[in-house]
């Protein structure tokens, strides 16, 4: 696939009742769903992705025709763009996640503080 990937996991998942995720629908193409190894915490109304432990976390994969502008909205969205004050809560990388046909590298935005005290959803599915 020659287009960047976007794993989202969250309020951005298709089938969310959020205004950003119906964005997302029409700014990226649907690829299908995808998991990533961690654990999804509950952090108020939304959910914090922290990568790697033995958990399973379940999202979605898009891709990116016009990556900059998408990421760029997104990353406004997660309040972690360079303009907002430091620390962020999210933080946007690259991991490999397992997509419906193997292994592939998305972008993901990352849970950037303290999961102590967070309720961590067990099956690691937050529209389940």
């Amino acid at each position: 696939m020659s287009e960047p990937l976007l794993f989202v996991y969250g309020t951005l998942r298709p089938g969310c009742d959020d205004p950003m995720a119906r964005w997302l629908c029409n700014a990226a193409r649907h690829v299908g769903r995808a998991a990533a190894r961690g654990n999804l915490y509950r952090v108020g109304s939304y959910p914090g992705f922290v990568p790697g432990g033995p958990g399973e976390v379940t999202g979605d994969l898009f891709a990116l025709a016009d990556p900059e502008s998408v990421l760029a909205t997104l990353d406004d969205y997660e309040e972690c763009a360079a303009h907002f004050p430091q620390p962020h809560e999210y933080r946007r990388e690259r991991l490999i996640v397992r997509g419906e046909k193997g292994a592939v590298e998305a972008w993901t935005y990352i849970y950037d503080r303290d999961v102590a005290g967070l309720e961590r959803i067990g099956r690691g599915d937050f529209l389940a």
